[in-house]
């Protein structure tokens, strides 16, 4: 596994928030740009790879792109295309690769708003907010009140610390498209930061019950029924989501809590296990420090249960590795210190604990 250095500046990560899930319906709608259909071999070939795209077919989608950049290396709709082409493949070694094109493509043709959007859900992905916030600003001043773009910067505004202007953009984009699912999502998530659960509850339903559920809608209310200690409901929330996705990590760390809340220690383990793939290279990036910190803690609490302390002591320095922040991690190893007779190390860890604490207050 990497082992980043944490960034003292960097936003911590929320598993509730979409990762690079293409929704099918925006998919589709991004294969019609504003500009009208080409009618030469480039156009053909154009309409061939976004047919691919929505097909699923992405390898070909992937060659019908790169045909025509061959022949005009400066065709936006090809940068585009291909950018979400490499979106598609759901690999992180390729982000780099489709946030390229897609930056390409807005460079070549600035009017290209799904380009735009899909960077500016990049950025979003990677933590960098403001980046997103300006891109997505700059589309609706391209074209006003456009519910998608509302609907993304509302989520942007969230993360930002604003779930109020969340609820406002989201209810603005629902107002012009009231099929728009993500809307939903994005407002369940700002009433959760607003302590009003029931009106989180009601928009998770309609999100849930759309045509267009994605993986994270799944897991955002699994994350909320382990905070209501109702296992049943989330454990089938996680195995819902993984039905839909069996690459997200996030899902299985879920359904590892749902295990461990209810000793069954093996189960989540096995689900950790699942998360973090021995082998799997991953990139260095906040996202992935935080879910492997996540990883380490619950595995700690997993072999903490079946009184393996050696190892849930390794588990939980490992966490505190990558997210030294954590103040509940150092009162457990202080526990397990003390399990194991060595009150010096007790007395390190819970004086860390202290501090973070009182820094947190």
């Amino acid at each position: 596994m990497l082992r980043p250095t944490p960034s003292a500046d960097s936003l911590r990560y929320n598993l509730t928030v979409p990762r690079l899930q293409i929704a099918v319906f925006l998919l589709a709608s991004a294969m019609t740009w504003a500009q009208p259909p080409r009618a030469d071999l480039q156009g053909a070939q154009l309409g061939a790879a976004a047919e691919h795209l929505q097909q699923g077919r992405v390898e070909q989608a992937i060659r019908e792109c790169k045909a025509v950049l061959a022949a005009d290396p400066r065709s936006a709709p090809a940068h585009m295309l291909l950018g979400l082409a490499y979106l598609a493949q759901r690999s992180t070694a390729m982000i780099g690769e489709a946030k390229a094109e897609l930056q390409q493509a807005l460079d070549l043709d600035p009017e290209l708003l799904w380009a735009r959007f899909y960077l500016a859900r990049l950025y979003l992905d990677q933590g960098l907010t403001e980046k997103a916030q300006e891109q997505l600003e700059r589309g609706l001043k391209q074209r006003p009140g456009f519910p998608t773009f509302l609907s993304l910067l509302g989520e942007v505004r969230r993360k930002l610390g604003d779930p109020g202007a969340s609820v406002e953009l989201n209810r603005k984009a629902l107002d012009a498209d009231a099929t728009m699912t993500p809307a939903h999502y994005f407002l369940a998530l700002a009433y959760l930061d607003l302590k009003q659960e029931q009106a989180a509850m009601a928009e998770f339903e309609k999100a849930i019950h759309s045509p267009s559920v994605t993986p994270e809608m799944y897991n955002a209310l699994a994350s909320l029924y382990i905070k209501k200690g109702q296992f049943a409901e989330a454990e089938d929330f996680c195995r819902k989501a993984i039905a839909l996705d069996r690459s997200r990590p996030d899902a299985y760390l879920n359904l590892a809590r749902v295990y461990n809340a209810q000793h069954a220690s093996d189960k989540a383990l096995e689900a950790l296990r699942s998360a973090l793939p021995e082998g799997k290279e991953f990139p260095v990036s906040e996202y992935y420090q935080e879910l492997q910190a996540d990883v380490a803690v619950e595995r700690g609490a997993a072999y903490t249960a079946k009184k393996m302390y050696a190892l849930a002591i390794d588990e939980y320095a490992r966490a505190l590795d990558f997210d030294p922040r954590r103040a509940v991690v150092h009162r457990r190893l202080a526990e397990l210190y003390l399990q194991k007779g060595d009150p010096a190390g007790a007395a390190l860890h819970t004086k860390e604990a202290d501090k973070l604490e009182k820094g947190q207050r």
